[in-house]
């Protein structure tokens, strides 16, 4: 394959740029332009020439031999002074030796996923892990770039080839007569892994909520004090106020980082029967993401009053404490009575819900551990029929294994890459 390189630190002005180059072109085209050969792996200060020999930059430069390298091929890293124009000196120097090219979106990556250092799941880690914005979400996604989903599904794998092989000898010894009965064995091993993908699947919701966003709606009757809330919620003017009812219209989200998960508010427009078309929009706008939210703390002076279902984690205050002396489960964003004390009940039932969190975080994940499962419960079901179905049964069992290799990334993945490759950075 070609020799790739590109710029692996944000681009424009730094104390430090890095630019990576990956193939089995790298070392060789880093003496050229270093004036001489690199250790094989580690690093050295040179200096960066183009091919008249003019020096460009002072650097440090990083070598890395295959396998042990990040994409498993040879690597060479420079890191040059972070001026725009040295970093483009250099990265118009390298297409000038053959075999050089520009990378394209993710392609360190992908090479390392295709030399087997990351697999499919932790491919989706480290794109996480680079968009992650809060403590939860780099957590998350480092659990998962350390190969814990990837080790998980190996031990599912294992298990279950191990209880096919079991029924398969049973197969083969159909006319004589097997010494042991392997079905509570089997039984046993199939039991085992679909309560782990049960688990597992039970959390994708939050997993996939700690990646996007929770979503915490205000909702309650005009003016009853829902953007001033907000505004004092966000730390600043993120929505109109006014004394007269109606003002907000469209809903307005407020994304902050709340005890360190993602929290996005959604100021809502306040719940009343109108006859203005355009209101009329806005409250069933906001009657839908509010029935669709997370969490809805609901600002009210009658419970009784409330449209929607309460559910058990649902927030009820009263609204505009700073003109009432019952201070009582009421809040203001006026003054700011009760807001820290909303703040702290909000992350403490979302912290509950991240709890429960397991290792997958995708809904393609949890798809492909529901193929698995509803394969192997099939599997049972077939094993109580007797021999004469174990043949169904096994191909049932290679069905769900299938399952857990695409969860990897270890076949029929083809039409998933481009996709997941097209949000990374050129250096990566």
């Amino acid at each position: 394959m070609d020799t790739i390189f590109a710029l692996a630190s944000a681009a424009g002005k730094a104390g430090v740029s890095v630019i990576r180059l990956s193939g089995s072109k790298a070392a060789d085209t880093a003496a050229k332009i270093c004036g001489g050969p690199l250790p094989v792996s580690g690093r050295s200060l040179r200096t960066i020439s183009d091919q008249s020999g003019q020096p460009i930059d002072e650097a440090l430069v990083l070598s890395f031999a295959n396998p042990n390298s990040f994409t498993g091929e040879d690597v060479v890293e420079f890191q040059v002074h972070g001026s725009v124009s040295v970093v483009s000196a250099v990265l118009e120097l390298l297409p000038k030796f053959d075999g050089l090219r520009l990378a394209e979106p993710g392609e360190f990556t992908r090479r390392a996923l295709e030399n087997g250092k990351l697999d499919l799941s932790q491919v989706e880690a480290l794109a996480d892990l680079i968009d992650a914005e809060t403590e939860a979400q780099r957590k998350q996604a480092q659990t998962v770039l350390s190969g814990g989903l990837g080790q998980l599904a190996e031990r599912w794998r294992t298990d279950l080839i191990r209880a096919a092989s079991l029924i398969e000898v049973t197969i083969d010894f159909a006319d004589e007569e097997v010494p042991v009965d392997v079905t509570p064995e089997v039984s046993d091993l199939l039991s085992g892994v679909i309560n782990d993908l049960q688990a597992q699947m039970a959390g994708v919701q939050i997993a996939e909520r700690i990646r996007t966003g929770f979503e915490v709606a205000i909702v309650g009757e005009p003016n009853v004090g829902k953007s001033t809330l907000l505004n004092a919620l966000a730390g600043r003017e993120a929505a109109i106020t006014s004394e007269y009812a109606g003002t907000t219209r469209d809903v307005i989200e407020v994304r902050m980082d709340l005890a360190g998960l993602p929290v996005t508010l959604l100021d809502t427009a306040g719940i009343r029967e109108t006859v203005d078309p355009v209101e009329g929009i806005g409250i069933e706008l906001a009657k839908k993401r509010a029935q669709d939210a997370d969490l809805r703390v609901f600002l009210t002076e009658d419970v009784d009053a409330i449209e929607f279902a309460l559910m058990p984690d649902d927030i009820v205050l009263r609204p505009k404490a700073d003109l009432s002396d019952d201070c009582d489960r009421a809040i203001s964003g006026k003054t700011g009575q009760g807001v820290d004390q909303l703040v702290a009940d909000i992350a403490t039932i979302l912290k509950a819900r991240a709890n429960t969190v397991g290792i997958a975080t995708r809904v393609r994940h949890r798809d492909a551990m529901k193929a698995a499962a509803d394969r192997l419960l099939s599997a049972q079901e077939t094993l109580k029929r007797g021999p004469e179905f174990y043949d169904i049964a096994a191909e049932d069992m290679r069905s769900a294994i299938r399952s857990l290799e695409l969860l990897v990334g270890r076949v029929g993945v083809e039409n998933l890459l481009d996709e997941i490759f097209s949000s990374f950075c050129l250096g990566k």
